[in-house]
């Protein structure tokens, strides 16, 4: 799958998840683009997984419309993802297209 790290994804995480192609939004120089703005270029760029810490996304953007499916990490500490490693695979690998999950940290 061609997964997206959006700002505050550790990117440790990456190598955990070695049978999917990975960038961040920092790579890409997206960055700087606001939550719609970043979903939409995502979108466009074939991106099939967003995975952010924006626990807030739902409530901000209309993701009934979005072609990406999303997982939200509830935490931006690496240690405390660290011990919720299997689950966040496991919402990664079985997130739908426009699917929304929530990884509890």
């Amino acid at each position: 799958m061609k997964i997206l790290f959006d700002q505050g994804t550790p990117v440790p995480l990456r190598k955990l998840l070695p049978s999917h192609s990975i960038a961040t939004a920092y790579e890409l120089g997206w960055d700087r683009l606001k939550n719609g703005e970043l979903l939409k270029a995502a979108e466009e760029a074939g991106y099939e997984i967003l995975v952010t810490t924006d626990a807030g996304l739902q409530y901000q953007q209309n993701l009934a419309e979005r072609k990406i499916a999303i997982v939200v990490l509830r935490s931006t500490s690496w240690p405390k993802i660290q011990r919720k490693i299997p689950e966040i695979i496991a919402a990664i690998e079985s997130v739908s297209p426009h699917g929304y999950i929530e990884v509890p940290i």
